[in-house]
């Protein structure tokens, strides 16, 4: 622990939590490095892909952006969080369904934006879920699957 290092205090998928964090890591090296998630993936370090995206109090962020100091005192949630009942939750199992991933790099981010979509707009429009989702890529092009996963999980 170097004297910049600070403690930081939140909850961490419904757990509170402590760490000890550099001043110069994102929130991507946090959880990997401190807890071990490895769901949020750094792929291009600039925020444009979505594969690093987590919730911080409610909101989507790009994890590799976001300084992990900022966490101190808010909710982070990952895509490591078990749904209630510890099961696959209405989004992960219509991404399984619809087939909306293949290589699955970039399925956390795209589930994690989708949870915040629905919970925004329950019934959302091709056009809106497109544009929603338009921030996370897919290199494999799963993209007609993703959006069909979007309406099965909209309907449930």
């Amino acid at each position: 622990m170097s004297g910049a290092d600070r403690t930081i205090r939140f909850t961490l998928n419904g757990e509170p939590v402590t760490a000890v964090v550099p001043p110069q890591w994102n929130l991507v090296e946090l959880l990997q490095n401190r807890f071990g998630l490895n769901g949020a993936r750094e792929s291009c370090s600039q925020g444009l892909c979505g594969c690093c995206t987590v919730i911080v109090d409610g909101r989507a962020v790009t994890g590799c952006l976001y300084l992990a100091l900022l966490v101190d005192g808010a909710d982070v949630q990952t895509i490591e969080q078990p749904a209630d009942g510890g099961g696959l939750d209405a989004v992960q199992q219509a991404f399984i369904e619809a087939g909306a991933f293949q290589c699955g790099f970039c399925t956390p981010g795209f589930i994690l934006m989708v949870r915040q979509l629905l919970a925004e707009h329950p019934d959302p429009t091709d056009e809106e879920i497109r544009h929603y989702l338009s921030g996370n890529l897919c290199r494999c092009a799963t993209y007609p699957e993703i959006v069909a996963a979007v309406k099965l999980a909209a309907r449930r």
